[in-house]
C-alpha cells in the first residue's frame, strides 16, 4: 500500500519501494536518482539507498530498492523467486543473447512448430544447470565477463545451477514468441532464450524483458519514477 506522503524519518528507519524501472535505464541509475530526490528533498548529506537485483538496461519491470536500515534486507530479497515475461525472436542469434548486439547467424524458420517450441520449453522446468551469457557481468579471474567478450576473448564459462518452476509459452507470431518464466535467483533469462532456439534445432535471442515479481513483490505496485516524485515534499524533476 502507497504512502500518501514520506518523512524523512520514514527513509531513515527504511523503506522497500518497489519501481518499474524504465527502458535503457541502469539499475544503478535509477538507485542514483532516488537518492539524490530524497537528499535533495530533505536536504541531507547522506542517506544509504540501494536495489535487491539487478535489471539489465534493455529490460524494464520490478526493480526494489531499500532506503535507511531496510538496505539490510537486500540479501534476503535478491535470494526470492523471480517471474518475468517477455518476447524471444527465433531465426537468429546474437553474441549477447539479446538486442545489446548484432544479429551474427541467422537460421529458416519455415520447418518451425509451435508445438515443438512449446514442448522444448516445457523440458528446462527443473533443476537445470545454465552457462551464463559471455555478456554478462559475472567475474572471472577478477574481470566481468562482458569485458572479455567485447575484446573478442574466448574464455571457458562454468553452468550454474539453476530452476525453472514454470516456461511456458504464449502467443506464437513467428518469428516472435511471447512466453513466461518463473525462476531462481541467478537465471538469465537471455541464456533461456538461446538455448531454447538450439533445443528446437534453430537460433534465438531476447527481444523483449519485464520482470513482474519478486517473491511476493508485484509489479502491480510499483512507483514509476514521477509517482515517486509526487509523494516527495518538493517537486525537483
Amino acid at each position: 500500500m502507497f504512502l500518501s506522503f514520506f518523512s524523512l524519518e520514514d527513509f531513515k528507519k527504511g523503506q522497500v519501494l518497489l519501481f518499474d524501472k524504465p527502458l535503457e535505464w541502469t539499475s544503478f541509475q535509477l538507485v542514483n536518482k532516488v537518492r539524490w530526490l530524497i537528499k535533495k528533498n530533505y536536504g541531507i548529506k547522506k542517506i544509504k539507498v540501494g536495489h535487491a537485483g539487478t535489471l539489465d538496461p534493455l529490460a524494464t519491470g520490478l526493480l526494489i530498492i531499500c532506503t535507511g536500515k531496510f538496505t539490510k534486507t537486500i540479501h534476503e530479497i535478491q535470494g526470492l523467486p523471480k517471474e518475468y515475461t517477455g518476447t524471444i525472436r527465433f531465426g537468429a542469434t546474437t553474441p549477447s543473447y539479446d538486442l545489446e548486439t548484432d544479429i551474427d547467424k541467422t537460421y529458416p524458420i519455415n520447418d518451425l512448430q509451435p508445438e515443438i517450441i512449446k514442448a522444448k520449453a516445457a523440458c528446462f522446468e527443473g533443476d537445470i544447470i545454465q552457462k551464463p551469457p559471455v555478456f554478462s557481468a559475472l567475474k572471472k579471474d577478477g574481470k566481468r565477463l562482458y569485458e572479455y567478450a567485447r575484446k573478442g576473448q574466448e574464455i571457458k564459462i562454468e553452468g550454474r545451477p539453476v530452476r525453472i518452476d514454470e516456461f511456458s509459452i504464449g502467443k506464437i507470431n513467428l518469428p516472435d514468441v511471447e512466453f513466461k518464466v518463473k525462476c531462481s535467483k541467478g537465471t538469465y533469462i537471455r541464456s533461456l532464450a538461446h538455448d531454447l532456439g538450439q533445443a528446437v534445432n534453430n537460433g534465438a535471442h531476447l527481444t523483449e524483458l519485464r520482470r513482474t515479481k519478486i517473491g511476493d513483490f508485484n509489479i502491480k505496485n510499483a512507483y514509476t519514477l514521477e509517482t515517486f516524485i509526487t509523494k516527495l515534499p518538493k517537486d525537483l524533476s
